[in-house]
């Protein structure tokens, strides 16, 4: 059993979430004995070595051909196993489009697609494997539910959820080894259920993924100027907990902040929720430019797009002085 202590945390952070995933996956032959993990080439990655001493009968490595593995775990699922499928998330979104599509959305297999290292973590290897547009992608495809955890603990508690939740899972990991802690031991974890995670009257911050922690690292370099800022994890983008968005309505300011393109993630999906209200606050929607990135390491990235704690608090400051 998966004990959730300050050093496994610490450990897991150090891992990253790719790691954090593996150690997760160690438990889930216990949770479902139907239990199959696919890779396309990527077992190292995916923190799965493990996985693959203890279970080698459970590990199928397709190859760097991701589509196909999409059609393989399509049809192991049909046959009633517990399928996840692993390769970085611009390949399983944007290369896998179709059967994405077809497989999950259409046909409703209950598959587990883990989208490796979201947003710029691996932005040196190209833009090819820069994903800031596969939140998108999925929210557009009908039955598919997406989660994006915030840290590595949030991490293993999401793959044994998805292992839980019956039907089709994006779950989409994003950061690098050393990732940032938001929790430090158990909490709860519902898909669907969003978390509170710091309270304020003057701007509501709901922010998923990678950017949970630097929202509240924003939240508290705000505070320093008196603007008390909610911090909200909103780990699963579809479906979206509206209520916790709704809930959001008295403040003066709403931001969303995403590791994502601006078009079509979270500052959608929140957008979306509130359209049709004549009384809602006014909107901030952070993220990645509609534009592409060129190859670099992620530090250098994310403050490329303004991604840093303390861009975001200039950012959300100005916005918040014109509206107050």
């Amino acid at each position: 059993m998966i004990a959730y202590t300050r050093a496994n945390t610490r450990a897991w952070s150090m891992l990253g979430s790719s790691g954090a995933f593996g150690v997760a996956a160690m438990e889930l032959p216990e949770l479902d004995s139907n239990v199959a993990i696919l890779t396309a080439d990527l077992a190292f990655f995916s923190g799965l070595d493990r996985f693959k001493a203890k279970y080698p009968e459970r590990l199928f490595n397709l190859g760097i051909a991701e589509q196909n593995m999409l059609g393989v775990a399509a049809g192991m699922a049909k046959e009633g196993l517990k399928v996840f499928a692993t390769t970085y998330a611009t390949f399983a979104s944007a290369r896998c489009c179709d059967q994405v599509r077809v497989n999950m959305g259409h046909m409703h297999a209950d598959i587990k697609l883990v989208g490796l290292a979201a947003g710029l973590s691996v932005g040196i290897l190209g833009a090819t494997h820069i994903s800031i547009e596969d939140v998108a992608i999925m929210r557009a495809i009908p039955n598919i539910t997406i989660v994006c955890p915030a840290d590595c603990t949030a991490t293993v508690k999401a793959t044994v959820a998805a292992a839980r939740h019956k039907g089709p899972v994006y779950l989409r990991l994003s950061g690098v080894q050393n990732n940032p802690t938001v929790y430090q031991g158990d909490f709860e974890f519902t898909i669907g259920k969003a978390i509170r995670l710091r309270e304020g009257g003057d701007i509501a911050i709901i922010a998923t993924g990678t950017m949970v922690h630097a929202a509240l690292e924003a939240a508290t370099l705000l505070a320093e100027r008196r603007i008390a800022c909610a911090v909200i994890d909103m780990h699963t983008i579809k479906p979206l907990d509206e209520a916790a968005v709704k809930e959001t309505l008295g403040a003066k300011l709403l931001v969303t902040i995403e590791e994502h393109s601006v078009k079509g993630g979270l500052g959608g999906a929140v957008s979306e929720c509130l359209a049709g209200l004549r009384q809602k606050p006014p909107q901030l929607v952070l993220g990645m430019a509609d534009s592409f990135n060129r190859p670099a390491d992620y530090p250098y990235l994310l403050e490329k797009n303004g991604l840093t704690p303390r861009q975001l608090a200039e950012s959300i400051r100005a916005s918040y002085e014109e509206v107050k």
